[in-house]
């Protein structure tokens, strides 16, 4: 952690809504005047879409696993490596992924690809993360069995994982306000069905395969986040998803509450909190539960004293 050059992260599965903490945080900078620099947890994958659909396939076909949560697939080691950068002289190296045809035009590279590594520009207040990987930290999996794999290509990346220490990353020291996104199994998967058919134009047979083959990855590399996270927020729908696979709608907000768990319960005054939101309540002393029509309001409501409380402890740091 660093006074001098404060780190957000947002982080998340595939699916889980970051896309809404990405956007609300957007406007909570803007409307406070910081200057924030946004990373998007793509951009730290290792390989672009095509060469990742092939190593996928080879790992089908010979029953092994890799999947974007793996550290294999994952560039972790550059990941903390930027984090530990800026949090120390407000720079580092970063990229740019090209999710989508719209996103290849403005970065002048094939849909799919990435841009040439670049550094972070300088004068920037804080840097914004939302992705799948803000939370690792190698000490919350290395206990958990890893899946065994005859794959030459994870072989050769395991090898060269062990041989530079990735396993001992721990990216989530780095990080100021660690958020989770969290929305529970079901909806999560509802959620990514609906996006990948709508939006990629992937079957729901495909969509549902996807989750079912990474299912071990997403144990052990993906849930251990949520433990170090300062903020959770779980999405609960209130109507019935007891089979996501056949479920085609999403639960909407106001069918929802949401479930916010506060690791430091201390740093918060909730008489006031509870005030500011309709309908909220305390389920336990840590926990707060709230409409999900409210989600919006709530992100804003806490999460931007603590923007400004590292934006100060920033600013203080450079009139030393």
């Amino acid at each position: 952690m660093s006074s001098k050059h404060p780190i957000i992260a947002v982080t998340g599965s595939s699916g889980a809504g970051t896309t809404t903490f990405r956007r609300i945080f957007d406007d909570i900078f803007r409307r406070e005047g910081i200057t924030a620099f946004r990373v998007d947890g793509n951009s730290f994958r290792r390989y672009d879409r095509k060469r990742m659909r092939h190593f996928v396939e080879q790992s089908i076909e010979q029953d092994s696993n890799l999947s974007h949560f793996s550290p294999e697939a994952n560039f972790l080691d550059r990941l903390e490596g930027l984090f530990r950068e800026y949090s120390r002289s407000g720079t580092g190296l970063v990229r740019r992924y090209a999710e989508n045809a719209e996103l290849a035009e403005l970065y002048e590279v094939s849909e799919g690809a990435f841009t040439p590594w670049m550094e972070v520009p300088s004068g920037t207040d804080l840097l914004f993360y939302d992705g799948m990987h803000g939370g690792c930290a190698e000490n919350s999996w290395s206990n958990r069995k890893l899946s065994t794999s005859h794959n030459p290509v994870i072989i050769k990346r395991r090898k060269k994982m062990k041989e530079r220490k990735i396993r001992g990353i721990d990216i989530a020291q780095w990080v100021d306000l660690l958020i989770g996104v969290v929305p529970v199994v079901n909806l999560e998967w509802i959620q990514k069905i609906h996006r990948d058919t709508h939006k990629k134009n992937h079957s729901p047979e495909s969509v549902t395969h996807t989750i079912m083959r990474r299912m071990s990855d997403y144990i052990t590399y993906i849930t251990p986040q949520f433990s170090l996270t300062d903020i959770n927020f779980q999405r609960v729908p209130l109507s019935d998803t007891s089979n996501p696979f056949e479920l085609r709608e999403i639960p909407g907000l106001d069918e929802s509450i949401v479930v916010i768990r506060f690791r430091e319960p201390q740093r918060f005054y909730f008489p006031a909190l509870l005030r500011q939101i309709s309908g909220s309540w305390m389920s336990r002393r840590n926990t707060m539960v709230i409409p999900g029509g409210q989600l919006d309001l709530a992100i804003k409501i806490i999460c931007t004293p603590l923007v400004h409380e590292l934006v100060e402890r920033y600013q203080n740091a450079h009139k030393k």
